[in-house]
């Protein structure tokens, strides 16, 4: 009895193309990559009734074979279905659906695939049969691939052969890449010596006979490098104070020829020969060995006042006399500096103590006595009727010596001992050196302004302030046919010669020299430049402006350090004193010919005795 519900039924299929696409080499591809079961899912089942039941055959598809011919196995097929899983004769007779999903292959308990017969039935076929007749015939495989053999590169006997690993050879079973440049050496090793000991000639890699003869005609090991590198020697541990001597004499070696010898003599192009004894001596008995100190000076009437300890004499170069001029007071400790003025009627004293003194020479009486400085006046100079004087605490005083409330100006730019103090000859400028390493140069025009209200002008700022000095600085000279110019020197520490422009601040030449610098003076009458220094020379040295090149030299002038000079109103000759106790007249430079026409006899010393030693006191 039928059912009153109506059966399910198949619903019917779409008409499909009948074009089918035909094989090509990418579907091919394609089908080769696929995993196709053999075995329809359940859920497919149903669907591949109907189509079963019209059971026609398409032989416009490849794939379908017609049922009413039986197919035989061919050698594409069993590839297929032996790489895929897939029997395409069983998936395609009698049903043009789409099969299920693939079934995956029984594998055996070690996980390889299991052998099946069909398997190797359908491998032992190996002929595709397209139509009629034979198509194409598979190659199998038996071996692995072999790379042909390397052909060895063919090159001359005095080509090397390039070998990568030549310095940096590889670890066993391993890639080496070789990423550095043949002129760069390898950064990452520290030791550049360990670098170069890998660096060798090596006979294999390089033309055996031709390495081997340069080796033999050379008288040299293969193996070994020409030029060997170590490491820096050892510092020498030689005497310390045979090294100091060293460095000091280091400066007499740089310019060969270019010194005087002892006798006077000289071998350079720009040298003279001066005299290497001096004209006159005279003794200095008690006469301070200070460096800071400044104990002779000539005057423009030709007169050498000297300080020794507390007393000042003054000696007369045309008369060769000489005269006490006098002791400073009772509680002074010793006289530290002596200048004359500009007319050389009068001298000043500074003391131990702070006090200046003034003195008249032909009378030898004390005029004025001056106080106020808390330290000693190591250096003084003048202006006209102003009198600066430079203290122990880094001040610099002006006086005027007309009035009675002489302290019209107070320099303040030193925090050391003021030890060197110089005017231009016009006036406009000061320069001052002290025991900071320092040079100011002060504009000396302000000293016309003075008291306002009855108190002291001062002045803080400095025109120029030169710090290039690493020692004291005594030595100042100004030059008398270039009135910009100034000439500094420093002591021990520094033993350097600078000369500056004042009008620009900039310096213009600087000289090294062998020890320290006592003192600077410029020719009136020459391009040159005279100086005296200390240990461990002694010297008094000329030196050409502006090369400053050395022309003259005069070796151990004195026992000791010469401390002190001055030039004599002339221009010829150069007095000098150190702490052996002795002055000495040496003639550096001639006085021009038109001056000795005029009978100029400032600055000689016709008159006195010239040989001998002479007693001040």
């Amino acid at each position: 009895m039928p059912s009153s519900e109506n059966p399910q039924k198949t619903p019917s299929r779409r008409s499909r193309n009948e074009a089918k696409t035909p094989l090509t080499p990418s579907l091919t591809h394609a089908l080769n990559n696929l995993s196709i079961s053999a075995i329809p899912s359940p859920g497919r089942a149903r669907r591949s009734k109907s189509a079963s039941k019209s059971n026609l055959a398409d032989i416009t598809n490849p794939f379908i074979a017609d049922p009413s011919r039986p197919s035989k196995p061919n050698g594409f097929s069993k590839s297929l279905s032996s790489g895929t899983g897939y029997s395409l004769s069983k998936s395609l007779s009698g049903n043009r659906s789409r099969p299920g999903s693939p079934t995956k292959r029984t594998l055996s308990g070690n996980g390889t695939p299991v052998m099946t017969e069909e398997m190797q039935r359908e491998a032992s076929g190996g002929l595709i049969k397209k139509g009629k007749g034979l198509a194409s015939q598979f190659d199998v495989v038996k071996n692995d691939y072999v790379p042909p053999a390397k052909t060895e590169m063919k090159r001359s006997k005095s080509q090397p052969a390039v070998k990568r690993d030549r310095m940096y050879p590889r670890e066993p079973d391993t890639v080496a890449i070789d990423q550095s440049d043949r002129f760069i050496t390898n950064r990452a090793e520290q030791d550049l010596a360990a670098t170069l000991e890998l660096m060798h000639l090596n006979p294999k890699s390089s033309s055996p006979g031709h390495t081997s003869r340069l080796a033999e005609a050379a008288n040299l090991p293969v193996n070994k490098r020409v030029l060997a590198f170590h490491e820096a020697p050892p510092a020498s541990s030689s005497d310390p104070l045979l090294a100091k001597q060293r460095e000091i004499v280091k400066p007499l070696y740089a310019r060969p020829g270019a010194l005087t010898t002892s006798s006077g003599g000289t071998t350079g192009g720009k040298a003279r020969k001066i005299a290497s004894q001096p004209e006159r001596v005279l003794d200095a008995p008690g006469i301070v060995d200070d460096f800071y100190l400044n104990l002779i000076d000539w005057s423009a009437q030709n007169v050498v006042a000297v300080a020794l300890d507390k007393s000042t004499y003054a000696w007369r170069a045309d008369t060769g006399s000489v005269s006490h001029v006098g002791d400073v007071s009772e509680e002074a400790s010793h006289v530290a500096s002596v200048a004359f003025s500009e007319d050389g009627a009068f001298l000043a004293i500074g003391t131990g103590t702070g006090s200046v003194e003034l003195w008249d020479v032909e009378t030898s009486q004390r005029k004025r006595k001056m106080d106020g400085h808390q330290a000693q006046i190591a250096s003084m100079a003048w202006n006209g009727h102003v009198l600066s004087s430079g203290c122990g605490d880094g001040s610099i005083w002006h006086h005027d010596v007309r009035i009675r409330n002489h302290k019209v100006m107070e320099l303040l730019g030193h925090v050391g001992e003021v030890c060197g103090l110089k005017w231009r000859s016009d006036g406009q400028m000061l320069a001052s050196g002290g025991n900071d390493n320092v040079v100011n140069v002060w504009d000396g025009r302000v000293a016309d302004s003075v008291m306002t209200g009855g108190e002291v002008e001062s002045c803080s700022n400095a025109k120029w302030t030169k710090r290039n000095h690493t020692a004291a600085v005594k030595a100042l000279a100004w030059c008398p046919w270039q009135p910009s110019l100034l000439a500094s020197g420093g002591g021990t520490n520094d033993a350097t010669i600078h000369v500056w422009n004042t009008t620009t601040g900039a310096r213009l030449h600087s000289l090294k020299t062998p020890a320290q610098i006592t003192s600077l003076h410029f020719a009136p009458h020459k391009k040159e430049i005279l100086s005296t220094h200390g240990y461990p020379t002694n010297a008094v040295m000329v030196h050409a402006y502006p090369s400053l090149e050395r022309v003259a030299e005069i070796r151990d002038a004195h026992e000791s350090r010469v401390l002190f000079s001055c030039v004599s109103p002339a221009g010829d000759v150069v007095l000098t004193g150190a702490g052996d106790e002795n002055l000495k007249f040496w003639r550096i430079w001639e006085v021009p010919k038109a001056e000795k026409k005029k009978g100029v006899s400032q600055g000689s010393m016709d008159g006195g005795v010239r040989d001998g030693i002479l007693a001040i006191r």
